[in-house]
């Protein structure tokens, strides 16, 4: 019988799991992963970036986690020798529209907590990063790079050491419940556990359903996919670039990011994937796909949306359009610059309503507590979150 069972051998789900051996080594905890290896799905494909809180509306679980994150984050990198880069961005408005955004984005900032941030002129810009065009901008000295696969790594090592188990190739089929316990089965095993916390990602809706908790949102998936630079043109970019965000769009557009292991991704875009973990094109389930096609909320989220959607769209089909995009930054960048790069695919909470849910959502019950939506910035807050929920598990086994 295990105390805790976490499903999803995610970056959140393996925070959570070291958390809560830490904070109670007798527990007994158990991690269940289906794939044959850990971070696979969200935490494998994450550009790692170490977000700074810039972004996010001050006193939002977004904000404050991230912020705690953060500190956890870099704290933890430098204690266990894990390589990482604190090389700053700069946010770019590029037309006169774009300033009011930015300049709630340095308020937001400055309210976050967040240290040094420096607003340009269209010169100091152009010290920072010579190549780019805009008429203003922001300077984050703490934003920074990492491989949250290695993180995540680490976090299962440590987890193991205090005792923890972690199952791989382990798809959880069904949860039942009897008089004194949850009983989990996979396609190889049984278990039998006190409390289950669910970190399936991109899977996380459907096995809340499991749970027999009713829920008032989807996971639709949303593919970002990138191009790289060839390493002739690295020069153009000297720290990560971004655009101002469009504030009714829950994406960040198209930007510049160094990569821990090196060289220069320039993306994402934001199509709908056509099955969950649809990280091609070609990947489709017609299943999944007429699934998210017939939800409400998913319609009424395109009916909002079609025209940013359809610019997105052409972009994924168009290398020109996706160059164009970029050319608002670095007027330089040309078609030929580019090759492609990889691509990963975002777990968006839809409500039934058309609302993209923004903030993390985490739902506590008696004996199972569902993380609903955990999207960027959730790999930087991943101690801080893993943190909190760990706490609503230790309430329970006191």
């Amino acid at each position: 019988m295990y105390n805790v069972v976490i499903i999803g051998g995610g970056i959140v789900g393996l925070a959570t799991a070291l958390n809560l051996k830490r904070a109670n080594p007798k527990l007994k905890v158990a991690v269940l992963e289906k794939e044959n290896k850990l971070a696979t799905h969200q935490t494998g494909h994450n550009s790692g970036v170490i977000h700074s809180g810039l972004y996010y509306k001050p006193g939002s679980f977004k904000a404050k986690n991230c912020l705690d994150g953060y500190h956890a984050l870099v704290k933890f990198c430098e204690e266990e020798e894990i390589p990482f880069d604190l090389c700053g961005k700069v946010v770019v408005a590029t037309r006169e529209d774009q300033l009011p955004a930015l300049k709630t984005l340095h308020e937001r900032g400055q309210q976050n907590g967040l240290k040094n941030l420096r607003s340009l002129d269209a010169s100091e810009l152009h010290e920072i990063e010579p190549h780019v065009k805009g008429i203003k901008g922001i300077y984050v000295p703490q934003t920074g790079i990492v491989d949250y696969r290695i993180v995540a790594e680490k976090y299962a090592e440590k987890f193991q050491a205090l005792g923890g188990t972690i199952f791989l190739e382990n798809k959880v089929k069904a949860i039942g419940e009897t008089s004194n316990s949850l009983e989990i089965t996979t396609n190889k095993q049984t278990l039998s556990t006190r409390q289950i916390v669910n970190c399936a990602g991109l899977q996380s809706d459907l096995v809340a359903r499991l749970t027999g908790i009713k829920i008032n949102y989807k996971i639709i998936p949303f593919r970002g996919e990138y191009y790289k630079l060839k390493e002739e043109k690295e020069y153009l970019v000297k720290h990560l670039i971004y655009p101002v965000p469009d504030p009714d769009f829950p994406f960040l557009g198209v930007h510049f990011t160094r990569m821990a292991r090196g060289g220069i991704e320039a993306g994402p875009n934001a199509v709908l994937a056509f099955r969950r973990e649809g990280y091609k094109k070609s990947d489709i389930h017609l299943g999944e796909l007429a699934d998210f096609l017939t939800y409400p909320g998913f319609r009424k989220v395109a009916a909002k949306y079609w025209k940013t959607g359809l610019g997105e769209m052409y972009r994924s089909f168009s290398k020109k359009a996706f160059t164009k995009a970029l050319q608002e930054l670095i007027p330089e960048i040309e078609e030929n610059d580019l090759i492609v790069g990889g691509s990963g695919v975002r777990a968006q909470a839809c409500d039934k309503d058309g609302g993209l849910i923004d903030d993390f959502l985490v739902m506590e019950g008696e004996k199972f507590i569902n993380v609903g939506n955990a999207p960027s910035p959730a790999a930087t807050a991943s101690l801080a979150i893993g943190d909190q929920i760990a706490q609503m598990v230790l309430k329970k086994h006191k």
